[in-house]
């Protein structure tokens, strides 16, 4: 196991395992709009679904693209509510009955991704540099939860963009122009002649 420390924070085989209040909240201040950047990012991407093809898979064993985009708006609202709570809770978040295409998903995940980080925003240092478990894998300060959250939504996202093209939606850019957003672009300034 190699231990190293880098302006006070503890690093044990590339993992962070100690912060103090002051760093994680200064990890917060650099998250906050880092976050809400992706969670726009990501809300394109599930819209972009069409309301008619939310049953669309790419194989039998893939989610469906409602199933991957559910996934996504509630895997992130488990970790934001762990690093607001301090502890994780594995309990599912089943989708709810009046969620029935990928319109009502992202009216979800706005309204979730709102109220978490009026939570989050609200925490003190202390609270951000708390230890937390996942799943007896390995334990971090609650903060560094929020890079977890981007990882694993950024990672599906990536997946959910892939389905857009053979079902019949445009893919949205993402980090720069996507090709159907270039298209757009060319087409309006065509027209504008």
């Amino acid at each position: 196991m190699t231990r190293q420390y880098k302006a006070d924070i503890l690093y044990v085989d590339g993992g962070i395992i100690d912060m103090n209040p002051e760093q994680a909240t200064f990890m917060l201040k650099i998250w906050i709009p880092m976050l809400q950047k992706e969670h726009d990012t990501t809300k394109s991407v599930i819209q972009a679904v069409p309301l008619d093809k939310g049953d669309y898979r790419p194989d039998a064993v893939s989610k469906t693209a409602l199933e991957l985009a559910w996934h996504i708006a509630a895997s992130e609202q488990r970790f934001f509510h762990a690093v607001s709570s301090g502890a994780f809770d594995f309990t599912p978040i089943p989708c709810p009955d009046s969620v029935k295409n990928s319109a009502d998903i992202v009216k979800w995940f706005d309204a979730s991704f709102a109220e978490s980080m009026a939570q989050v925003e609200k925490l003190s240092g202390d609270q951000l540099a708390k230890m937390l478990d996942f799943r007896g894998m390995f334990q971090w300060p609650a903060v560094a939860f929020l890079q977890l959250a981007t990882n694993h939504t950024i990672h599906h996202r990536g997946q959910l963009s892939v389905y857009l093209r053979p079902m019949g939606a445009k893919v949205p850019s993402i980090y720069g122009e996507s090709y159907d957003a270039a298209q757009e672009r060319l087409a309006k300034q065509q027209a504008q002649g």
